[in-house]
């Protein structure tokens, strides 16, 4: 569908891609002044700062709100777009940058991703939804992941030296020398119940992660189900193998991964917390769901 956009509320997360967000951010809110759309500009003190700013922005009205940055200024924007009839715009300026990728917007292109703002073709989406022990709940566009990647997020974060990816690379490497199988319990869509020792389960509404690994290669956002890859091995040689053949999508053809699909997945496992959209979600035990049309995204047009 094809929408007019005329004014839109610009959210930057100014720390996303070591700070590059805000040149991005700039150039794209030049090219939308050019094309005549008027700009309100939010930056926020944090996450949640920003999207009370935000929030206020959309209450008096815009025709989008336009997020620049990685994946979590856009999880961001999710929390506050779900189930309206607000597009989301995307600028990517993130390490990631996995939405961006799944809807043909340009990455290194700030201009252009602009232009396909202005362009207006939109796309009705699903979305992931978390719904933690205490009630509280998350949106999530792209994965969410337990296990093994979630540890090496725990560490990363635990970290205050070296920063960047370079933090993340090397608590990668410490869960390595680490890497065990943990009992997962799920059950699909209420009925199926899975009791298996696991390394790690990832559960996409999108294909890709961690900037572009297909982990969940087959997930397709617009079929009402949420896929699930898991790897089964405690071997870090046959683990440590697993990634090339994730950036290609084919590690689901190897014996020690599984996958399925299902609309709501109930997921425990004593200590290991979830993070969706590369920003914590909550700890385990928790249930995620699809949320059939839950977004309108603006995309390049197919």
């Amino acid at each position: 569908m094809k929408r007019e956009i005329s004014k839109v509320t610009a959210l930057t997360n100014p720390l996303s891609g070591h700070g590059t967000a805000v040149q991005a951010a700039q150039a794209a809110i030049a090219r939308l002044h050019e094309r005549g759309v008027e700009v309100n500009e939010i930056i926020g003190d944090n996450a949640e700062d920003a999207r009370h700013l935000a929030a206020a922005a959309i209450e008096r009205g815009t025709d989008a709100l336009v997020a620049t940055g990685g994946d979590g200024v856009i999880s961001n924007a999710l929390q506050l777009l779900a189930g309206t009839d607000i597009p989301l715009g995307i600028i990517p300026a993130g390490t990631g940058n996995d939405h961006a990728r799944e809807f043909g917007i340009p990455t290194k292109d700030p201009e252009a991703a602009a232009d396909i703002v202005v362009d207006g073709w939109t796309q009705t989406i699903d979305l992931g939804r978390i719904r933690a022990a205490d009630g509280r709940e998350k949106w999530f566009g792209t994965v969410a992941a337990a296990g093994f990647d979630s540890l090496v997020t725990d560490r990363a974060n635990r970290m205050s030296w070296p920063h960047g990816r370079l933090r993340y690379y090397l608590a990668m490497l410490a869960e390595l020398t680490q890497l065990r199988m943990l009992p997962f319990r799920l059950v699909l869509d209420g009925s199926k119940q899975i009791d298996t020792d696991i390394t790690m389960v990832a559960v996409g509404n999108t294909r890709s992660y961690g900037g572009g690994l297909l982990v969940c290669p087959n997930a397709d956002y617009t079929d009402g189900l949420l896929d699930i890859t898991m790897v089964h091995t405690a071997s870090r040689t046959k683990f440590v193998r697993l990634f090339p053949t994730v950036l290609k999508g084919t590690h689901v053809d190897l014996d020690e991964v599984s996958t399925a699909r299902a609309k709501t997945i109930h997921i425990e496992c004593p200590g290991i917390n979830v993070y969706a959209d590369g920003d914590f979600a909550c700890p385990l035990p928790a249930e995620l769901s699809a949320v059939p049309g839950a977004l309108q995204i603006l995309r390049a047009a197919v």
